[in-house]
């Protein structure tokens, strides 16, 4: 569909379409692909078909967006969109990703469906913790549990998300976050075996935390140390 060539390659972009494919953004911020590579259907399911292409246009099922020179990028999976209760529609990896670029985290999990404001579970990595907080004049013998609530593990995780935010609107950004105590596992049903999260499992696992996230006043613009 696109691609990046060694000349003019552009690092977080999927590239420009390549020769002989067209690609163009929904209102709704999917990925609509059509061209020879493009498949013309599922065999003998018309239903299916119908289902993805629209009047010719290969619906991706991906989130995206072009750069003035239109080189794509993609932010999310449309099925995975958060809709707030004011209607507006926030990619979760577009928030996700970039915090947990940040050594000391381990995951993230951005919630907000149909509630007025946008939050997240975030989790540490154990192992780089131990690093971080040496590094940084902290006990490394502590816990997750006594980390979690430690202000300078906190104000890092503070300015992840701020570094997140700032890339987003306000309606789009975290307006509170909860440093859990735990790990997000495999073992525990929270992650696949390729370790990708298992986005419910875990808002229902955690789904305490959550409502006291909204319960809890007033609205801030960081951590809320709520467990």
């Amino acid at each position: 569909m696109s691609v990046n060539l060694v000349k003019g390659f552009r690092i977080g972009t999927v590239g420009p379409a390549l020769p002989g494919v067209s690609t163009r953004i929904t209102d709704e911020g999917e990925i609509e692909v059509k061209g020879v590579n493009v498949f013309d259907g599922y065999w003998q399911d018309e239903e299916a078909t119908a289902a993805v292409f629209d009047d010719g246009w290969f619906r991706t099922g991906d989130l995206g967006s072009y750069d003035a020179d239109g080189y794509l990028t993609i932010t999310g999976r449309k099925k995975e969109t958060i809709v707030t209760a004011g209607g507006k529609n926030v990619a979760p990896a577009a928030l996700e990703d970039p915090i947990r670029a940040n050594p000391l985290v381990g995951q993230v999990v951005v919630a907000g469906d149909r509630r007025p404001f946008i939050s997240a579970l975030i989790t540490l990595d154990p192992e780089m913790l131990k690093v971080w907080l040496a590094n940084n004049g902290q006990d490394s013998a502590m816990t997750l549990e006594q980390a979690s609530q430690n202000p300078a593990v906190l104000a890092e995780v503070q300015r992840a998300v701020d570094a997140a935010n700032a890339t987003v609107s306000r309606a789009e950004s975290i307006r509170k976050c909860v440093v859990l105590p735990v790990e997000l596992t495999e073992a525990a049903g929270h992650l696949t075996p390729k370790l990708s999260i298992k986005r419910q499992v875990v808002l229902d696992a955690f789904a305490d935390v959550i409502t006291r996230i909204y319960e809890a006043a007033p609205t801030t613009e960081g951590h809320s140390l709520v467990h």
